[in-house]
C-alpha cells in the first residue's frame, strides 16, 4: 500500500493501562465463534424489532436512531509517531476521505470517529479491554482501539503479513463505526436483547460481514485512488480468511463449533470483503437478510 508521504489523521488519541467494567464493543477477537439463526428470524428481527425496512440503512439513509452523541474531534498532542502509528493515522485519513465523500453524496454528514493507540489494557466507554482481545470499536464512546502488537500477532501468529492486512483491520473496526452512524449498531444492540445466546450469535455474525464489506468498499476506493499496490487485495483475503471463526477455532481447539461463531467464517469474510471491493456499493453489502 503506498502511504508514505501522505495525510496523517488528527483524530489518534493515546492511552494507558484502563479500568472499568467490561462489555459492549465490537471486535476482532483472537477467540472467535457463530450462528444458527434462519432467515426468517432475521426477517422478523429487522423488520419488527427495527421498524425498517433493512434496504434502507444500506442506503445511509438516517434512521433516526441513533442513540448515542458523536464525540468532538481534536488533534493528538503526543510526540512523534512509531511508524505503525503514522501509518494507522494515514489509513484512518483515507477511512475519513472514502466515507465523508460517501456520506455526503447521501447528503449526510460523516462524524469521524477516533482512533485510541493502547499497551496491553485500556479503559472505554464500553469497559476495560486487553490486547488479547484484539481491535475494537465502542459505540459508546465512537472509538477504535488498536493496540499495534496484535499486527505482530496477525503476522506472526495468525500467518497474515502485509501491511494492507493491516489496513483491513482498520477499515473494518471503522465498518463498525459506519454501521453506529446509520442506526444499525443501536438496533442490534436492542435486538440481540432476550435472543438465545446461538441467536444472538449468529446476528452478530451478519453484522460482522457488513464491516467486512464495508472494509471492502474502503480497499475499492482506495485502487481507485492508486494507493493499492500489487499483492494488497491478496493480503487484505488472506487476513479475512486467518481470522474466520472456524480457522481460528481449528488453531486454538482443533475442533469448529459453528453455534459459537460471532464474525463468521474464513469463506464468509474472504466473500463479503470482495463483495465491496469488486462492486464499491454500500447497497451491496447486504448481509441483514437472505443466505450469508
Amino acid at each position: 500500500m503506498e502511504w508514505r508521504g501522505r495525510r496523517q489523521s488528527d483524530n489518534i488519541e493515546h492511552a494507558g493501562d484502563g479500568g472499568g467494567y467490561r462489555g459492549g464493543g465490537m471486535r476482532i477477537p483472537i477467540r472467535a465463534g457463530g450462528g444458527g439463526i434462519g432467515v426468517i428470524v432475521i426477517a422478523l428481527v429487522l423488520w419488527l424489532v427495527f421498524g425498517i425496512n433493512p434496504l434502507q440503512l444500506l442506503g445511509l439513509v438516517d434512521t433516526g436512531g441513533g442513540s448515542y452523541q458523536t464525540s468532538q474531534t481534536t488533534t493528538n498532542p503526543g510526540g512523534a509517531r512509531t511508524e505503525t502509528q503514522q501509518f494507522v493515522a494515514t489509513v484512518l485519513a483515507d477511512t475519513e476521505d472514502v466515507w465523508s465523500r460517501r456520506f455526503q453524496a447521501a447528503g449526510q454528514t460523516y462524524d469521524k470517529p477516533k482512533l485510541v493507540f493502547f499497551d496491553g489494557r485500556v479503559g472505554s466507554a464500553c469497559g476495560t479491554a486487553s490486547a488479547a482481545m484484539g481491535p475494537f470499536y465502542c459505540p459508546n464512546d465512537e472509538k477504535v482501539y488498536l493496540d499495534t502488537s496484535f499486527f505482530r500477532e496477525l503476522r506472526q501468529q495468525l500467518n497474515a503479513p502485509g501491511d494492507f492486512a493491516e489496513a483491513y483491520v482498520v477499515a473494518h473496526e471503522v465498518g463498525h463505526h459506519v454501521q453506529n452512524l446509520t442506526g444499525i449498531l443501536p438496533r442490534y444492540h436492542k435486538a440481540i436483547q432476550g435472543m438465545s445466546r446461538s441467536d444472538a450469535n449468529a446476528l452478530s455474525v451478519r453484522i460482522e460481514l457488513q464491516a467486512d464489506c464495508f472494509a471492502g468498499i474502503f480497499a475499492h476506493d482506495e485502487k481507485n485512488a492508486g494507493y493499492v499496490e500489487p499483492g494488497d487485495l491478496g493480503e487484505a483475503l488472506n487476513a479475512a480468511e486467518q481470522i474466520g471463526d472456524d480457522t481460528l477455532q481449528r488453531r486454538s481447539q482443533g475442533t469448529v463449533v459453528p453455534d459459537s461463531f460471532t464474525h463468521g467464517t474464513s469463506a464468509q469474510r474472504e466473500k463479503w470483503f470482495n463483495t465491496g471491493f469488486t462492486s464499491g456499493k454500500v447497497a451491496a453489502c447486504d448481509t441483514l437478510q437472505g443466505a450469508i
